[in-house]
């Protein structure tokens, strides 16, 4: 949606969601929303326990509820779980109520940045590369589906701060934004 008081980030694991979407917070004074530290504020526990008592389908279903109250609100800045585009309804509440930004990343760097995180339910006891290339499989026209704006990737070795400020200049030169 463009006009929109609200800016959504959604992307793979690993795109810098989180990191980015506190720098584009404070850029465009927003407070700033991590779905999946919401869902653990809310629940008292990791997202990775959420997984273990209730498997993923639970996690969705608490997913799916904490983004229709988050993307609800106006004047937000709201960074997505990686798969909460896979309900219909929460792609629409990202569509109807905010600007979508889709944080591009290739495997590569999921891989890189990902070497050392070991918080991540999915990606536990697995074959990193391959389950990484199956969720892009699906959810790649996902995000392409509800984005208003694409930012690519950058190089390999582009840090957080370089991506914050490609974020800035493109969502600068794209959003409309209207007041919250």
């Amino acid at each position: 949606m463009n006009p929109s008081c609200n800016l959504f980030l959604v992307g793979p694991t690993g795109a810098g969601k989180t990191s980015i979407g506190r720098q584009l917070a404070a850029r465009y004074d927003m407070p700033f929303l991590d779905l999946d530290l919401e869902i653990e504020r809310r629940t008292g526990v990791p997202v990775s326990t959420i997984f273990d008592i209730e498997g993923e389908e639970g996690f969705r279903r608490r997913e799916s509820v904490a983004l229709d109250e988050c993307s609800g609100r106006r004047g937000v800045l709201l960074a997505s779980g990686a798969g909460a585009v896979l309900d219909p309804a929460n792609r629409r509440h990202l569509n109807e109520r905010g600007y979508v930004v889709w944080l591009q990343v290739t495997v590569p760097q999921q891989l890189q940045r990902l070497a050392h995180d070991t918080s991540r339910p999915l990606l536990a006891d697995t074959d990193r590369h391959r389950k990484l290339e199956a969720m892009a499989a699906v959810r790649t026209s996902l995000y392409s589906e509800i984005a208003d704006l694409i930012v690519p990737h950058g190089g390999e070795q582009e840090g957080i701060v370089a991506a914050s400020e490609r974020c800035i200049a493109l969502i600068d030169q794209h959003w409309n934004r209207q007041v919250a």
